[in-house]
């Protein structure tokens, strides 16, 4: 894993603190580089409290420089539902065949993104609130109930119980593609 650079983007306010610092710590354990970015560079402050920092703006991120992007839920995600920076982050990433991973209700991005067309991935949802698979079908994706899904080079998870088990399937591609 060594030379392998993430670039996990979490929401400045509401990310899900166990989605990031877990796969954090688990790629860091690794061997690969993670930079975190958002819509702001400082102090990012987690669902639970937890503070990150955030030194890359999204606008400024650059695939070229990446070997897997990771997009971590939380209620804060939803402001890059409709990101056009963002979408233009996930659609490059998925067109150089780079790991484009998402988890909890991050994958809706990569939904409205449009790289989930065809593809089988994974949302988190309750009873109450459909939201997540509803995008995923509105972007012509197959749902699955299992924690963790993989469909070629797009990984997603469906909230923090899968974070672990999230991580290390990225690690696994990312040493694959290697």
């Amino acid at each position: 894993m060594k030379n392998k650079k993430i670039l996990m983007i979490i929401a400045h306010k509401d990310f899900r603190d166990e989605e990031y610092f877990l796969p954090l710590e688990i790629f860091r354990r690794g061997g690969a580089e993670v930079t975190t970015a958002s819509s702001k560079t400082g102090i990012a402050l987690g669902v639970l409290g937890g503070e990150a920092e955030v030194t890359l703006n999204i606008k400024n991120a650059q695939v070229d420089n990446f070997d897997a992007v990771v997009f971590v839920g939380g209620g804060g995600a939803q402001e890059y539902f409709e990101n056009k920076e963002v979408h233009r982050i996930v659609k490059e990433f998925n067109e150089a065949g780079k790991i484009t991973a998402a988890i909890c209700i991050a994958p809706v991005i990569l939904a409205k993104a449009g790289v989930l067309k065809g593809r089988t991935a994974t949302v988190w949802s309750n009873k109450m609130d459909k939201t997540g698979p509803k995008a995923l079908e509105k972007g012509k994706c197959t749902v699955s109930k299992n924690s963790v899904e993989i469909s070629e080079n797009i990984v997603t998870a469906n909230g923090r119980e899968a974070s672990e088990e999230f991580a290390r399937k990225i690690i696994e591609n990312l040493r694959e593609s290697s």
